[in-house]
């Protein structure tokens, strides 16, 4: 799975956003932290969109078709497919 433009956008712009990324042979894991920043994100889902809102940030994302889930745990994005 491939991670979302607008993330590897948002991960260039500050060194405080981490992407990584893990293939296992049966699920493919994007995870993001978004730093130090004490704020725990949140997603919400709109139709094929993810809104994350960090503190006073919001990114927004197409969903990879090949997603199923999208949530938020311990202050990291994961996204699952």
């Amino acid at each position: 799975m491939e991670t979302p433009p607008e993330l590897e956008a948002a991960a260039d712009e500050t060194t405080d956003i981490t992407i990584t990324n893990r293939e296992y042979e049966d699920e493919s894991i994007i995870a993001v932290d978004f730093g130090p920043s004490g704020e725990t994100p949140t997603v919400d889902i709109v139709d094929d969109t993810a809104i994350i809102i960090v503190g006073d940030k919001q990114f927004e994302f197409a969903i990879p078709d090949d997603a199923s889930d999208v949530t938020v745990n311990d202050r990291i994005l994961t996204i699952s497919g």
